[in-house]
């Protein structure tokens, strides 16, 4: 069976976690403190903060800026849930936005007609690894005095006019999950230009301490262990050629998958694709449906998986408790789309097996 995602971890991060096990400082230490340094650096940031896992650096940041009860945050519907419910975790409202047909991206023009008084903030999403319109998200964000909030969680390495994801924004948040481009294990980062805020982030992550059994105000236990920034630190080194293999896996796959009416990822031309997931479309015009693709390609020994199957304004956790939003870009993606494996340890027979397989050959 070829995983539809498979973690690329060896024996370099096994001896890393190891010499950590044995050095006896398993909580956050000097690894993390290393960590944050040089994702900061690759990022062309000035700070970063380590964070337990994506969703607490979304949560996290939110709290940093103030948002809460009253105040509203505009997300995409089409996206992983934790982009909305930690928006709900600071107490604040999630606006749902539609997407961009061709990007799966937030699109700019429903977030204008979004805003209200109440609006604080945007988050832009860089789906599957391709990053949102940055600079329209950015100008809203100038025009309307709006937090510009940066979701990278599925776009490590991933550039926007010649600049790294997670330099734009207010702020930029990652996951260091075991499907990602690169992992922790489980882990996070908040990336930002501004020290001050950073600093209010160290302080929720760690219980609100500003010194050692000092608590100044609630705070939150969201540390990364150094055992993870270790992993950390090795995925890092290696995230530029992982990404490389994932964008040739990519390439092959838009050039050798021709069956009609499926439609391969889309990529901006002002924009470097990292591939977290290559998700491809089948559409009402191909000669098998989406399910029936699914189970052909499970039969065949292949794994898909589909990201995501419901839009966020249509899951039970928030019927009733958001305002009614039209998204039929959000569910028409949803009901097309499927992600293909385009994780680095592919084979060249893999990546032929894939292939061959979606264009309906045996």
């Amino acid at each position: 069976m070829i995983p539809v995602a498979r973690p690329c971890v060896g024996q370099e991060e096994a001896d890393a976690a190891a010499r950590v096990i044995f050095s006896g400082m398993l909580a956050s230490g000097q690894e993390v403190i290393h960590f944050e340094k040089e994702f900061a650096d690759f990022c062309g940031t000035p700070h970063a903060v380590a964070t337990s896992n994506g969703t607490t650096a979304l949560h996290v940041a939110m709290a940093a800026l103030g948002i809460g009860p009253g105040d509203e945050v505009i997300v995409p519907s089409f996206t992983f849930i934790a982009s909305a419910t930690s928006v709900s975790m600071c107490g604040a409202s999630p606006v749902l936005a539609d997407i961009e047909e061709k990007t799966y991206c937030i699109d700019p023009e429903k977030v204008l007609e979004l805003i209200s008084p109440q609006t604080k903030a945007i988050i832009g999403v860089h789906l599957f690894g391709q990053p949102c319109d940055i600079r329209a998200l950015s100008d809203i964000c100038t025009d309307h005095a709006l937090h510009f909030i940066e979701d990278c969680a599925q776009a490590h390495g991933a550039q926007y006019r010649g600049r790294a994801v997670g330099s734009y924004g207010t702020c930029g948040c990652f996951s260091f999950y075991p499907t990602k481009n690169m992992t922790c294990g489980e882990g996070g980062m908040v990336t930002s230009t501004n020290p001050e805020f950073i600093n209010r982030i160290r302080l929720l992550i760690n219980h609100g301490q500003k010194e050692k059994y000092l608590h100044t105000e609630l705070g939150y236990n969201f540390r990364l262990t150094d055992i993870a920034a270790a992993i950390g630190r090795v995925q890092l080194r290696k995230l530029p050629k992982m990404n490389q293999t994932r964008q040739e896996n990519a390439d092959f796959f838009t050039k050798k998958i021709v069956r009609r009416g499926i439609i391969p990822p889309f990529v901006r031309q002002d924009s470097t694709h990292v591939f977290h997931q290559y998700a491809i479309r089948v559409t009402d015009q191909a000669d098998i449906t989406r399910d029936e693709l699914v189970s052909d390609l499970n039969r065949k020994g292949i794994g898909t998986a589909i990201h995501y199957p419901i839009p966020i304004h249509k899951q039970p956790v928030y019927e009733g408790k958001i305002q009614p939003c039209g998204c039929p870009v959000s569910e028409k993606i949803s009901r097309e789309i499927l992600s293909l494996p385009v994780y680095p340890g592919l084979t060249l027979e893999q990546r032929d097996s894939i292939t061959q397989a979606v264009n309906g050959c045996e």
